[in-house]
């Protein structure tokens, strides 16, 4: 856990799980949330829930957010990401986000449009390499997602989880 300066309490950080689900023609979904102070562009996935491991909480994240089941194993854990913002309870959450390779599909969330709407989801689709590289106006969760994905594609998958920062 990430601790403060002393005297001050701790930071609660939530885990999180997030798959970089990739179709055969590079193409990656992502999740548009909005809240009331920001909206950004974000892989699928949430926070673990009691009981779960990285591959129940995305087997039910991929479920509910894309209608997608996930029936293959998990692949490698690429990145990793810390970001402290106040989020209800917790101060933050540190997420692992794993490679995902799919045959493409059509996104059809379980949950309801007002159930999304009720965990700050706006809007989920597929995005082209080159719509992440030309979406200059568009926030994205990491920032840096454009190249670090870019970078994942030219060179596969790094030996150890690569942190990728805010």
């Amino acid at each position: 856990m990430v601790q403060r300066p002393p005297g001050s309490r701790r930071v609660r950080l939530r885990t999180g799980i997030r798959a970089l689900v990739l179709d055969p023609d590079d193409r990656i979904v992502l999740v548009r949330f909005e809240f009331p102070a920001r909206s950004f562009w974000a892989t699928p996935g949430g926070g673990v829930e009691e009981g779960e491991d990285d591959t129940a909480t995305l087997g039910r994240e991929l479920r509910e957010e894309l209608g997608l089941e996930l029936v293959e194993p998990l692949g490698p854990c690429v990145w990793v990401r810390t970001h402290v913002v106040p989020m209800g309870a917790w101060d933050g959450q540190t997420e692992r986000y794993y490679l995902l390779r799919t045959p493409a599909f059509v996104i059809q969330p379980v949950l309801s449009p007002e159930e999304l709407r009720a965990e700050g989801v706006g809007e989920v689709r597929w995005w082209t390499p080159e719509e992440l590289e030309a979406a200059t106006d568009v926030v994205f969760a990491p920032r840096r997602l454009p190249s670090l994905l870019r970078q994942l594609l030219r060179d596969g998958p790094p030996p150890e989880p690569l942190d990728v920062g805010v």
